[in-house]
């Protein structure tokens, strides 16, 4: 039920956005494929993470102009908690509120460490804007691009970059079985 929630309300509120809605589309397909790897609840909670964790763009939703924690305060009035705070931290939100001065704001959702925010981070920043494969170092250099020096994005994934390393190290290490244990 959650995962047809997930995408119903992902699809309903990002599809007008055209070429994000593209990106979460691929996003979730990844998820999913990283999913097996995990029991079935983190599974079908990275999928469903996945599917929202560029809810915030939707203008409705947009009320901090910070899509992780406008997309966490929609997903928590909905009952959705452990949704809420994935998406609230994925992919080194932490920097961005640091540069927005939106830490408090963010800290009303507490983290989830572990496979399944590393698995979020994994999916979101292979994925380009239109849902084309990257490396993290292109993912990267396109998000600078599209954002100039001064904006926070710009200057957040500069300084997120060694926290989204470390999760597409884990989660790659984990799926080649170098850890031992189970996602």
């Amino acid at each position: 039920m959650t995962l047809a929630w997930a995408r119903s309300q992902a699809e309903q509120l990002l599809a007008p956005l055209g070429e994000r809605w593209l990106h979460v589309q691929v996003v979730a397909s990844k998820a999913q494929q990283l999913a097996t790897a995990l029991n079935s609840e983190d599974g079908e909670a990275l999928v469903a993470a996945a599917f929202l964790h560029d809810i915030g763009y939707a203008p409705p939703l947009n009320r901090l102009g910070f899509h992780p924690v406008d997309g966490a305060y929609y997903l928590r009035a909905h009952g959705q908690e452990r949704l809420a705070r994935l998406v609230a931290h994925h992919s080194g939100a932490r920097f961005e509120a640091e540069e927005r001065g939106l830490v408090e704001e963010l800290a009303a959702f507490p983290v989830e460490d572990g496979p399944v925010m590393d698995a979020l981070t994994f999916v979101d920043m292979t994925t380009g804007p239109a849902g084309q494969p990257m490396t993290l170092e292109e993912r990267i250099g396109e998000i600078r691009h599209r954002y100039p020096p001064e904006d926070p994005v710009h200057r957040a994934v500069l300084r997120a970059r060694p926290l989204l390393q470390a999760a597409i190290d884990r989660t790659q290490q984990r799926l080649d079985g170098r850890l031992g244990q189970p996602m």
